[in-house]
């Protein structure tokens, strides 16, 4: 199938609807469904774009009044399972839900699709169908990280988009994550950093250190604060809001976190069961081991963003519960309502010189 006309999605997509892949993800639809319930009982705006097999959705949604009349399925008999390649799909999923889903974007019915399924799958389909920015090189996945910061999170990109990146696309890297930390966090203006192997500035790799020159030059175009190299520490930390890095770098420490966090989790179950007098303290300390266990809960934060594209993908754990479902179903609402993808235009566009009047005209200002 020819990509080359491409159309790009209609600026007037309504807000409140989220299209959803229900057939990607490890769990399967009732998962996802069970997630849109949790949703929707929360916010009694959000209306739903259901993609999969009618029969089998009709039945899971059929049984949740909280979703009568705010979901619309759409069939597609295929699943794009999580051992296909992304070529072959990109070839032969057009019957697919994932396929569907992004394609409720392109075509201007929702500002922003979900999907637990296959990531490069989900990511090639999300570059032809959807295309990318113009001006932009390569597309990064974003995800947000527990950290010190009054908001409680900071924003990491590329985490697995692609394992490479020069310069240029880690200045692109720190205008989208500005942008999504302005627009997803509330951020004025965020500090940015660069992750490298220590924080002096003639420590790293030939490309950091011209990334460090250029994303230093370009503060006052993107309306961000640069902070310079930072390190693993840092990530979690409250010295920086957005975290700079190519996807191979960002995909490793992203994983070694929620390996680290279950293994905390773990060993502090572990501790407090392993003899009666720990079991009593567990008890007496019941409310903020609650508070400490959603604290560090990787479900809460379940979501990386494709950014970089003419539409908003949410990519959500292939492994996501009906609660990692319902985060990530979250954070598309808010993304949605921020008018997202028009301002990430408008800050993309500052890598090239400043952001041109009509494009601002068209994004509504970038927060």
């Amino acid at each position: 199938m020819s990509t080359q006309h491409c159309q790009e999605p209609r600026a007037e997509a309504p807000r409140n609807v989220i299209s959803v892949d229900a057939m990607g993800g490890d769990r399967g639809p009732a998962a996802v469904v069970a997630g849109l319930v949790k949703a929707a009982t929360k916010n009694s705006e959000i209306r739903f774009i259901l993609h999969g097999r009618r029969n089998e959705l009709e039945q899971l949604v059929s049984r949740r009044k909280v979703l009568a009349g705010r979901v619309e399925i759409r069939d597609a008999a295929d699943i794009v399972t999580m051992e296909a390649k992304p070529s072959q799909v990109m070839r032969h999923g057009q019957a697919t839900s994932m396929w569907s889903a992004i394609d409720s974007v392109r075509n201007g019915e929702a500002p922003v699709c979900v999907s637990c399924g296959n990531t490069g799958a989900l990511m090639l389909l999300s570059i032809v169908r959807l295309r990318k920015l113009p001006g932009v090189n390569r597309p990064a996945i974003a995800c947000l990280w527990p950290s010190r910061n009054p908001h409680g999170f900071n924003v990491m990109l590329d985490v697995g988009a692609d394992v490479r990146a020069d310069e240029h696309d880690l200045l692109q890297y720190a205008l989208m994550g500005s942008s999504y930390a302005r627009n997803g966090l509330g951020l004025n203006r965020p500090r940015v950093g660069i992750l490298n192997v220590g924080t002096e500035e003639n420590k790293g790799r030939a490309e950091l250190k011209a990334a460090h020159d250029l994303i230093e030059a370009s503060c006052a175009a993107g309306q961000f604060d640069f902070v310079g190299f930072v390190e693993g520490g840092d990530i979690p930390s409250d010295k920086v809001d957005v975290i700079v890095t190519d996807g191979f770098t960002g995909n490793v420490a992203l994983k070694t976190g929620e390996g680290t966090a279950r293994l905390v989790g773990d060993f502090l179950r572990e501790a407090f069961s392993a003899t009666p007098l720990s079991r009593v303290a567990a008890l007496l300390a019941l409310t903020s081991l609650r508070r400490l266990k959603k604290r560090i809960d990787p479900r809460r934060v379940n979501g990386g963003v494709f950014l970089g594209l003419n539409g908003t993908v949410v990519k959500s754990h292939g492994s996501s519960d009906a609660t990692g479902v319902a985060a990530a179903v979250k954070l598309a609402w808010e993304l949605a309502q921020s008018g997202f993808t028009e301002r990430l235009a408008a800050r993309v566009a500052t890598a090239s010189g400043p952001v041109p009047e009509m494009v601002k005209d068209v994004a509504g200002g970038e927060r």
